[in-house]
């Protein structure tokens, strides 16, 4: 966090200058000075935090209570717990983390994000990014932490953090992909969603033994929290509700899940309200697809309690908030529960310029917070939810026999996508379609992917007949754009249609850049799900 009225921190010597770790009392008590919070950061000595990276992001307390993973940093109080009042920021020291991505050791190693501590304290998740082929593309991986006090390769030459005995979460071979050539019949496409491949990392079970993670999507254009185990590969199914989820924390006895989610707002339902497509366009779409969730710095997103077995049927979990939650104000990542599970804690937002204002069709609201913030911490208190106790989490194994173990000095792959040419691809229950793929004249990445579908059907209850094509036209790694052209219909079994997917006149041609994720436009995609029709978003709204 940062203090109101702080200083610059380059135009002051403040202690209270900058972004600041704080611990904060959830129990209405206070620390000895008399506030419910404590700063463990401010005043902390430079030569204390030599080598302090600038991620600050997602602070995750270690169960000793004496260290805090601090993005891509440990805050450390030696023998003091945190909360101790002999915890100073004097005594704190603040040590950065490394992954050595060099054959000999040498230079500062790979940038990491989105760092998740493992239940076992020795484990760590991250992700990440790197372009490959012209191609951005992002991994997750899985490896072990260690403190190396006097460091004799690498940068920073500092006390520091290692990651090592890295696993990417993925298999490279083709037919690991969810959408891949049979082998048996080179003709034949196969869409094997249940494969594991972990696209953006997200966080672990809290018994260890799943990693969560955002992946290719299940259904087309359907961005959903998935789960896989660390030792079998085995994919299980969070969320599936036409809205996008990515942060995520589980419970402490991992009966539930709390996921950040943009599904009370139909936002993403123009793309992703009608179920039962195969994610075959989606080799080209995904990236555009999700980056849909937000505009700029707002999220869509608010706090949903869902049971272990996931959206189903009429099921959809249950809106923390929903007594009074505010369309302006919006959730960040990550939820946090509490260690005994009776509640569970959130950050929100209030939508800013430029997200409303100006160009923006919604104007930006006037905080009633004290001080006019625009950020606001949130606990939730499961009333109902007796107090559980969650048993220490043994070591678990470095090696993931699903992954591919990282060697130092390698580079990331590209991801296999399947060959120039005509496939059909076989619903699993009746009908088929009819798939045509087609690279860029360098043969260097897919550029087009065409499908018509004839009474194709997984479930036996719906069927799916119709056209959806899609070409990406941009060639900038971060710039994506789309011409996009869907005329789908979905017919149950007396043949009533039951929704339809259509672009309009001339298509629909979006535009997103992945970093600043501010979506744009032209032509029209409207997706109708029995009497409700949806429309793509405007910004702002």
């Amino acid at each position: 966090m940062t203090f109101a009225g702080a200083p610059a921190a380059l135009e002051s010597a403040s202690v209270y200058s900058g972004t600041q770790l704080i611990l904060v009392r959830t129990d209405g008590g206070t620390f000895p000075g008399g506030d419910a919070w404590k700063c463990l950061t401010c005043g902390t000595p430079a030569a204390n935090r030599r080598g302090m990276t600038d991620d600050t992001s997602y602070p995750q307390p270690f169960a000793d209570g004496r260290r805090v993973l601090y993005g891509t940093n440990v805050v450390d109080c030696g023998p003091y717990r945190l909360a101790s009042p002999a915890c100073t920021p004097a005594r704190i020291h603040i040590y950065p983390i490394r992954w050595n991505t060099s054959a000999d050791g040498s230079g500062p190693g790979t940038p990491v994000r989105e760092l998740r501590l493992h239940p076992d304290q020795v484990h760590l998740g991250f992700n990440s990014v790197s372009v490959t082929g012209g191609r951005l593309d992002q991994y997750g991986y899985f490896g072990r932490l260690r403190f190396d006090p006097a460091p004799k390769t690498g940068e920073p030459l500092v006390p520091r953090y290692e990651l090592e005995k890295v696993t990417r979460l993925f298999d490279a071979s083709p037919g690991a992909q969810p959408v891949h050539v049979d082998p048996r019949d080179p003709s034949k496409l196969v869409f094997d969603p249940s494969l594991p491949g972990v696209g953006e990392f997200r966080g672990f079970s809290k018994d260890g033994r799943e990693a969560f993670y955002v992946g290719y999507p299940v259904e087309s254009s359907n961005i959903d929290l998935m789960a896989v185990d660390l030792r079998t590969g085995r994919v299980r199914r969070m969320t599936a509700d036409p809205g996008y989820a990515d942060p995520v924390d589980a419970s402490p006895d991992d009966r539930w899940i709390v996921a950040l989610d943009t599904r009370a707002y139909d936002r993403m339902t123009f793309v992703s309200g009608m179920t039962g497509i195969p994610a075959i366009t989606d080799l080209l779409s995904t990236s555009v697809v999700s980056s849909v969730r937000n505009n700029g710095q707002r999220r869509f997103f608010q706090p949903y309690l869902i049971d272990r077995y996931g959206d189903r049927g009429a099921y959809r979990g249950q809106q923390l908030n929903y007594a009074n939650a505010s369309a302006d104000w919006n959730a960040g990542a990550d939820p946090r529960w509490s260690p005994d599970g009776t509640a569970v804690v959130y950050h929100e937002r209030l939508v800013s310029a430029p997200s409303c204002g100006g160009a923006n069709p919604l104007p930006c609201p006037v905080s009633a917070e004290p001080g006019g913030r625009r950020t606001r911490l949130m606990i939730a208190r499961l009333v109902e939810c007796k107090p559980v106790h969650r048993r220490p989490v043994e070591p678990v194994s470095d090696v993931v026999p699903w992954g591919t173990a990282y060697v130092p000095g390698t580079t990331a792959p590209q991801r296999p996508y399947p060959p120039q040419g005509t496939y059909t691809l076989r619903g699993k229950a009746s009908g088929s379609a009819l798939v045509d793929i087609l690279w860029d004249d360098a043969r260097t990445a897919v550029r087009t992917v065409s499908v018509r579908y004839t009474q194709y059907s997984d479930d036996g209850g719906s069927f799916l007949d119709g056209s959806e094509s899609v070409t990406r036209t941009s060639t900038s790694p971060t710039l994506t754009t789309l011409d996009w052209y869907s005329d789908l219909v979905k017919t149950g079994r007396s043949g009533k249609v039951l929704a339809t997917k259509k672009t309009g006149v001339g298509g629909f041609h979006p535009t997103i850049d992945l970093w600043q994720t501010v979506f744009r436009a032209i032509g029209s995609l409207t997706t109708t799900v029995g009497s409700r029709t949806y429309t793509q978003p405007a910004d702002g709204t």
